[in-house]
């Protein structure tokens, strides 16, 4: 085994016990982590099985084995990052129906307290 597997194999499964170490501390939440459970454990499985990492590199392309491994972790940067886009615009659509919920409540009291009768209740 090389320096880059040993490497590789290391720096995955310390990944992955960091990402369940937060999920414990509930310092994220399971949802999120999903992605990157998965994406750790991937890397970590070809990080050890070598030989489905030169199989897979050469069915790619890839003449450097290794390099597969950055091309995976890549990928799932990337639809972790899709992922994280979509959560935040749910969360601004949330937030600005939220704020004009708001402000609706805060007219209607306005107009509820100015004294006349026919405005408000």
């Amino acid at each position: 085994m090389n320096r880059v597997a040993i490497l590789s194999i290391c720096a995955s499964a310390a990944f992955l016990l960091y990402i369940l170490e937060m999920v414990r501390r509930r310092k994220l939440r399971e949802e999120y982590s999903i992605l990157w459970l998965f994406g750790s454990a991937i890397i970590l499985v070809l990080s050890v099985k070598q030989e489905w990492l030169i199989l897979l590199a050469k069915a790619v392309g890839i003449v450097y084995p290794p390099s597969f491994l950055f091309l995976v972790g890549i990928l799932f940067i990337l639809l972790i990052l899709i992922h994280f886009s979509i959560a935040i615009s749910k969360l601004h659509q949330m937030n600005k129906k939220m704020a004009q919920e708001i402000a609706l409540m805060k007219e209607k009291t306005n107009h509820g307290t100015s004294g006349d009768p026919s405005i408000g209740s």
